[in-house]
Parts: C-alpha cells; sequence; structure tokens
C-alpha cells in the first residue's frame, strides 16, 4: 500500500514510519508547522528539521502552515492528505499516536472521510517497550522540549538510551511523567535512525527555560555521511 507519514520530527512518527516502511511504500511525508507552540494536534519543537529528515530519508515532503488553531488544524491536513493523493497516489496515511484519544480519532474521521487508510503503528504499546525498540534499533533521539516537574533544564538535549530509559522509570512511578512523553511532558528530535542515509549534526543551539518549561532552539545544523560500524 502506497502510504504517506506524518512527520514531526519526533521518536514517535519516525517509528511509526520505520515499522510501516516493512510492509508498505512510504511515497511522501506531510509536516505541518504550527504557529501556535501549544498546538492542540501537532508537534512544534525544531519542526524546521524535518528538512534535514526528509532529505535523510530521501522522502519527499508536503510541507504546509497551519494557524494552531483546533479547526484550521484539521482543514490544512485534510488539504495536505488531498495534494498527497493528487501527488503521490497515496492510499493512507501513518501517524504516531500511542494513547492520544484527540489525536487518533481525528486523523481517523479525516481518513474515513476521504477513503484513506488510517495506519497507526504504536497505539496502545506498551511505553517501554516502545523505548527499548528505538534504543534496540539505534535510533539517536535527543529531548528538545520540557513542560513538567522535575523536568529541569538539564534535560533539554539529553538522549534517548538505557539510562534514560532507568530515570523514566522512576519519575513515571514518583511523578507519574509519561515515560515517552505522551502527555506532553517532553517532546524529541531524531538525528538519525536505521532508515536514515546520512544523520542530522547540531552545529549551534541555544534553549530557553522558565518553570520546569523550555525548549532547544537548534539555529544550525547539517547532514553528515554515517560510518559503518
Amino acid at each position: 500500500m502506497k502510504l504517506a507519514a506524518l512527520l514531526s520530527g519526533g521518536k514517535d512518527s519516525l517509528l511509526a514510519l520505520y515499522r510501516a516502511s516493512k510492509y508498505h511504500k512510504i511515497k511522501c511525508l506531510i509536516t505541518l508547522e504550527s504557529e501556535n507552540d501549544f498546538s492542540f494536534m501537532f508537534h512544534t519543537p525544531t519542526i524546521n528539521l524535518t528538512e534535514l529528515q526528509s532529505r535523510a530519508l530521501n522522502i519527499p515532503m508536503i510541507r504546509v502552515k497551519t494557524k494552531g488553531n483546533k479547526g484550521h488544524e484539521l482543514l490544512t491536513l485534510r488539504r495536505a492528505l488531498k495534494d498527497a493523493v493528487d501527488k503521490f497516489g497515496v492510499e493512507g496515511v501513518v501517524s504516531g499516536a500511542i494513547k492520544s484519544t484527540y489525536q487518533n480519532t481525528r486523523i481517523q474521521k479525516i481518513c474515513n472521510d476521504m477513503s484513506l487508510y488510517s495506519f497507526n503503528p504504536l497505539w496502545m504499546n506498551d511505553e517501554y517497550d516502545l523505548l527499548n525498540e528505538l534504543i534496540r534499533n539505534h535510533f539517536e533521539v535527543i529531548i528538545t522540549a520540557v513542560a513538567a516537574y522535575p523536568l529541569d533544564k538539564s534535560f533539554l538535549g539529553k538522549k534517548i538510551d538505557k539510562n534514560f530509559l532507568k530515570l523514566a522509570k522512576k519519575m513515571s512511578v514518583e511523578h507519574q511523567i509519561n515515560p515517552v512523553g505522551e502527555g506532553g511532558e517532553f517532546e524529541t528530535l531524531v538525528l538519525d535512525m536505521p532508515l536514515f542515509n546520512k544523520k542530522i549534526v547540531v552545529d549551534q543551539y541555544s534553549s530557553v527555560f522558565h518553570n520546569y518549561t523550555g525548549r532547544l532552539l537548534v539555529n544550525k545544523a547539517h547532514l553528515e555521511k554515517k560510518v559503518l560500524q
């Protein structure tokens, strides 16, 4: 089946794409760039770097801006999917929702209206299984935003690795932090994964942080040839 993949730049969208690519052809990527940092539907931190991810995947991208309010986000997504159907003949869409009913039901409704298949390969998966899958398959993932206690400034830029997995288990018990950030506690950026032909290298960055809410701002980045191991 020919699919479009919703690409936020974060671990969930790229893990979903990775799983889907084993059985289907990913014809294009769709990135919605919200003007609202607190978008109801879409990831916003470091969204500009999806351009580099598209090049690393060698998959064309449909990139559209949305105002970020509830109605306009859904209208923009519908238009982007129509564009994907017209240009690439896609028959369905891949998304990385795990337990967000708000996101999943709205994508499903649009797909139903357009007679498209809605593929959610991560839906209701165990959070720790997902983190382990990322680590096992050598995804290089960093945290780009935090929005919950006790996630302080030191978490910005932290890698999702075995040490983070231990910490995530502890924070889940002690502070009810969702291990994959599904509640918006943190956001991520994928710098490398098995389907990338090159990896993303961050050259310049800064950060903003106040009262357990902060973002990593990547000011400059480039693609670099991967070293075979």
